[in-house]
């Protein structure tokens, strides 16, 4: 299944930008989905009504300066305000559970706790796809979105894989805990994760660049696996570290003896 497109604004620099009250205005009635909304911090009652509009929508809001906003402009005409629109439409969560029902299969999600880096998110959908991962969870805050950068890093996985944005990480995962899945978060300080079982339902949780899985998202988990380390260093990408605990999910359920 294909996802949906949605309609392009800008795509240089892996961005996909409409500048412009009434050009803001017009995506935000037409259904365009708003990643971001980049407001000027003086913004006056018309600039009030489409972030009323945006925040309804779903959209981080983002109060910059103005010197911001024109460096962030290819127009040079923003009028105080900048939108940058997803490159594909996002799904819903229960589309992956639908799906793995359809398949016939425990439902294997992928959850990521604020990836800002966008080759590494579309490394990831990458990967989700390659392992038949049902779907990609992302949160709305503190995270990139499905940028046009996004979609060139997955290889053309984006259009195959259901991504959906949350806007709360710990909620979302108590939801799906009732639905079966059992979560397993990656951190150094985990159990190997080869001695775990993971060929029920489940969830694998991975965090940012840099500072890992937040400690609300962590304590909401089932378990803290970590990746064996032999090395001088000890961490990895966050695509790699994915990688790793999604085909370990694929060995266990189809070729572990």
């Amino acid at each position: 299944m294909e996802r949906e497109k949605t309609k392009p604004g800008t795509e240089e620099e892996g961005r996909q930008l409409i500048e412009g009250r009434n050009a803001v205005a017009e995506a935000l009635r037409a259904g365009l989905t708003v990643d971001r909304l980049y407001v000027q911090k003086t913004a006056d009652h018309a600039l009030s009504e489409i972030v009323r509009r945006a925040r309804e929508a779903g959209a981080q809001i983002r109060f910059s300066e103005k010197e911001q906003l024109d460096r962030l402009s290819e127009t040079g005409r923003h009028q105080g305000v900048i939108a940058q629109i997803a490159a594909y439409a996002y799904a819903e969560v229960g589309d992956m559970l639908a799906r793995a029902r359809e398949k016939g299969e425990a439902p294997f999600l992928i959850l990521l706790d604020g990836i800002e880096d966008p080759h590494n998110l579309g490394a990831i959908i990458r990967t989700a796809n390659l392992a038949g991962a049902h779907g990609v969870i992302i949160p709305k805050s503190r995270a990139v979105g499905l940028t046009a950068a996004v979609a060139r890093a997955s290889a053309g996985a984006i259009s195959y894989t259901l991504v959906a944005k949350v806007s709360n990480l710990v909620q979302t995962i108590r939801e799906l805990k009732k639905q079966g899945l059992w979560f397993f978060c990656a951190d150094m300080d985990g159990e190997v994760l080869f001695t775990r079982d993971m060929t029920g339902p489940a969830g694998l949780v991975i965090g940012k660049e840099g500072s890992g899985i937040s400690r609300l998202v962590k304590e909401a988990c089932d378990v803290t696996v970590s990746i064996p380390m032999a090395g001088d260093i000890d961490s990895l990408n966050a695509s790699v570290a994915a990688g790793i605990l999604a085909y370990e999910v694929v060995r266990q359920r189809k070729y572990r003896p």
